[in-house]
């Protein structure tokens, strides 16, 4: 009995020491000396504005303890550090974290056997020291200067010591005098904390590269280049890292900080399979959602294909081809799959055997080779150029604009093909490769101009034939003569008639619209490959192209069962050639070929609203200023339609998809097909054949078949409504008891809960009265019945004023749910499904 009591006796002293913490008020984010938090109360620090807490926790189906820090409210647990990550707590024993009288904080478990110690600070101090946990997640301890200057000595911090996770304020960097890193190190398994076989840090070697290292020291991936500003040159494009990233250098210390974006919570975790996930924090549904891993394709682990070989993604399997001028070093190896060996020349550098002529293969959109040399003093790209072909060793360079001039010696390592962007990498080959290369382009060049004679000649007789045939004023015999001669173009007559195609522009003026041939866009957008695809719509699929003058254009392409008909094909030709706004997609032209219709747009570099706004990883990227631009470009689009433009057009199919963005993100509405004229004295008309998107047609539209520029402007309140929350108008089924985003906008306006609607990514940063009072226009605009929603004039005017009298939206009918009990079991269902996305364009209206 009496070894029972003593063994027991630590724990009655930590209980009681627990106890006397309470007693002597200490704060909830701090420790002072013999004070503790303990296994057996379950006590914590929580900080101060409850972001992080420290605790005890046991990692997934692990009984195991651990001391740790980890995200306060968010289940399941998330940790940020590790104390005793190598020396658990074992299920059957109790322990307590200390802060000892002499300084140290230490963390002892307690059992028969008596107290051990598993893990301390290893710190000692004269002074009184204090432990603090911050709302940054930092854990400090820190005692008074015992100098007169006075102040606070921080004496240990555990972000000094990361574990398997990488958050705003921690840095991940080196001293290049010592060497000594702080690293991230992956657990050894999914329930065990204990170091494991991969690291993250900065590389050592003196670069700005970011790598995983697997078992200590073997390359697993790298980051690229740092360009200084907005992100690493060998991540494809990546919205998270753009201004997050900063590389510091204090005296000998190089390291890399984090500042997350709108002050959300995101954390970069290495996963025990090497694997880095990048985490954001979602607010509403009070879950960590998994932004992007890396790598998670075989291209991007390091050296996937050996030196000297490029890899290109087949999927997520790796495909590898040798440089040219290279071949594999073991063809049985390489042709087994094993590519590890890589490649090596095949013909020798003109340089290495002392004669001139070396020249430059461009391989496009790579990720860059490991082991640069760079050089910051070399200004431009021919510089580059020129010092590289000075030098024999220097194999390849490459030019980027924020890193400088880049040159490789020796084998080309991790050369990587990215599916998007990337940058050129020239790589130099002897003469007689080139000569080669060189001839193959004379004779694509030389065919390609005859083509272009031949299509240019052929266009002037075609002119030419038809000038003289409206001359002679014989329109029947000139269409006859035309498909006899030139079947491969197609006139303006085709659309039934000159009378039916619009022949003067917005300023009276006759306008010529470019008439394609079937085989010049084929040529352009590489036979319609799926490759060069951008998108599809309801009417048929959307290529990219290029034309022979290198301009890049946008080809759609209908479909045959699309629904689109000559009228609908005819009605957009006249529509766009004959508007031009710089908020409407301009067209460059048109095709007519048997059953093949197709329609020239400008090429727009960053496709539609929808592929930003409703892509988690690319919505950061629309900051309030860039939205509200894109809604104050809308409505000025639809003002040219509705009121400027001599046409009076109703756009009837407004939606995210058909707003497509330009390279500035400036917007410009598209896809006219379902577009209708108004006479002058027009405002409503009422068709049978109801088309559009359910979702954005308003009820007198969906429901009647009555349609005017009311119309449009319900459309857009329901896109000004998307772009707010950053949601789909359908993502809002049922959600408190509404049927849609406009009664669930509604209950929240009403409630003065609008602010509840802003999309998270920009609450912190965008101007709150501007947003909330977009919201309440939009309301204005979704009003049920035509007669009360305002004209786009007045819309522009509410939205730009800011200090507008805005009249109360009226509550809507339509899209509020009535019966609890019937939205309870339409949320039950297992087969919810909706409509909202579907273009309808059959539906008899009433």
């Amino acid at each position: 009995m009496l070894s029972f009591s003593f063994s027991f006796l630590p724990l009655f002293l930590s209980l009681i020491s627990s106890l006397c913490f309470l007693a002597h008020g200490a704060t909830n984010d701090t420790l002072n000396p013999g004070q503790s938090i303990s296994t057996i109360d379950g006590s914590t620090l929580v900080s101060e504005k409850g972001v992080f807490e420290l605790g005890f926790f046991s990692p997934g189906n692990s009984s195991n303890r651990y001391v740790a820090i980890w995200y306060h409210g968010i289940s399941p647990i998330a940790t940020i550090w590790i104390g005793n990550r190598e020396n658990p707590i074992p299920p059957s024993s109790s322990a307590s974290l200390t802060l000892t009288n002499s300084g140290n904080l230490e963390l002892v478990a307690g059992s028969a056997n008596g107290n051990v110690t598993i893990w301390s600070t290893n710190i000692t101090s004269q002074n009184s020291t204090t432990l603090k946990l911050g709302d940054d997640g930092n854990l400090i301890l820190s005692a008074a200067n015992s100098d007169a200057s006075g102040g606070i000595k921080v004496l240990w911090e555990s972000f000094d010591y990361m574990s398997d996770t990488f958050i705003q304020g921690m840095r991940m960097g080196i001293n290049t005098k010592t060497g000594e890193r702080q690293v991230v190190t992956s657990w050894r398994s999914p329930n065990d904390p204990a170091p494991g076989n991969f690291t993250m840090g900065l590389d050592p070697d003196g670069s700005t590269q970011v790598f995983i290292w697997k078992n200590g020291t073997t390359p697993y991936w790298r980051s690229g280049e740092w360009n200084g500003a907005s992100n690493f040159i060998g991540i494809p494009w990546r919205p998270l890292y753009s201004k997050g990233f900063d590389l510091q250098t204090v005296g000998n210390e190089r390291y890399y900080t984090y500042t997350a974006a709108n002050n959300s919570l995101q954390r970069f975790v290495l996963q025990w399979n090497g694997v880095e996930s990048i985490y954001l924090y979602e607010q509403q549904q009070n879950v960590w959602e998994d932004f992007w891993d890396q790598p998670v394709k075989q291209c991007e682990v390091y050296g996937a294909c050996g030196p000297n070989g490029l890899c290109t993604n087949n999927g997520d399997l790796a495909s590898c081809s040798c440089l040219d001028g290279f071949e594999p070093k073991s063809d049985k190896e390489w042709k087994a799959g094993n590519w590890s060996g890589g490649c090596v020349r095949r013909v020798a550098l003109d340089c290495q055997q002392n004669r001139s002529g070396d020249g430059y293969k461009t391989i496009p959109g790579m990720k860059l080779p490991d082991h640069a040399i760079r050089f910051q003093n070399i200004g431009d790209s021919d510089s580059c150029r020129s010092y590289c072909s000075n030098n024999c060793s220097c194999v390849a360079y490459a030019f980027v604009q924020t890193v400088g001039c880049m040159l490789w010696s020796g084998d080309l390592i991790d050369l990587y093909h990215f599916d998007v962007d990337g940058y050129d990498l020239f790589v130099k080959e002897p003469r007689s490769l080139l000569h080669s290369n060189h001839h193959v382009a004379i004779i694509a060049g030389t065919v390609s101009a005859a083509l272009v004679f031949l299509l240019v000649g052929c266009s002037f007789l075609w002119w030419k034939f038809i000038h003289r045939s409206k001359t002679k004023g014989s329109l029947n015999m000139s269409r006859r003569s035309q498909q006899s001669s030139l079947g491969f173009l197609r006139s303006r007559e085709d659309f039934s008639g000159p009378s039916q195609f619009a022949d003067e522009s917005e300023e009276g003026k006759k306008f010529e619209l470019p008439l394609f041939t079937f085989d010049c866009l084929a040529i352009a957008t590489n036979k319609f490959g799926s490759s060069n695809k951008l998108g599809e719509g309801g009417f048929g699929l959307v290529y990219k192209g290029m034309l022979p003058g290198g301009e890049e254009i946008a080809v759609k392409r209908l479909s045959a069962t699309s629904g689109q008909g000559v009228e609908e094909f005819k009605n957009e030709v006249i529509l766009i050639a004959k508007l031009q706004h710089r908020n409407l997609v301009r067209l460059l032209g048109c095709c007519i070929h048997g059953e093949e219709r197709l329609l020239v747009y400008e090429y727009l570099p960053n496709k539609s609203l929808d592929a930003f706004l409703f892509d988690p990883s690319k919505r950061g990227l629309l900051d309030w200023k860039t939205r509200f631009n894109i809604i104050e470009g809308i409505a000025r689009g639809l003002l040219y339609l509705h009121r400027d433009s001599r046409l009076r057009v109703v756009h009837r199919d407004l939606k995210a998809s058909n707003i497509l963005l330009d390279k500035d993100m400036e917007p410009k509405i598209s896809d006219f097909g379902m577009a209708r004229i108004f006479g002058g004295d027009q405002n409503q008309e009422n068709t049978n054949r109801v088309v559009g998107t359910l979702g954005y047609m308003s009820p007198e539209y969906a429901m009647e078949g009555i349609f005017s520029v009311k119309s449009d402007v319900y459309s857009f309140g329901i896109l000004l409504l998307e772009i707010i929350t950053g949601e789909r108008n359908s993502s809002f089924h049922y959600k408190d008891d509404s049927l849609n985003i406009v009664g669930y906008a509604y209950k929240l306006w009403y409630e003065e809960r609008a602010s509840d609607l802003i999309d998270p990514t920009i609450k912190e940063t965008c101007s709150i009265p501007e947003v909330l009072r977009c919201i309440q226009v939009a309301l204005l605009c979704v009003q049920d019945l035509a007669y009360d929603r305002p004209e786009i004039p007045l819309v522009i005017k509410m939205i730009t004023n800011d200090n507008p009298s805005l009249p109360v939206p009226r509550r809507p009918t339509f899209t509020l749910q009535g019966y609890s009990s019937e939205t309870s079991a339409m949320k039950s269902s297992d087969e919810l499904m909706t409509a909202c996305d579907v273009t309808i364009t059959r539906l008899q209206g009433r």
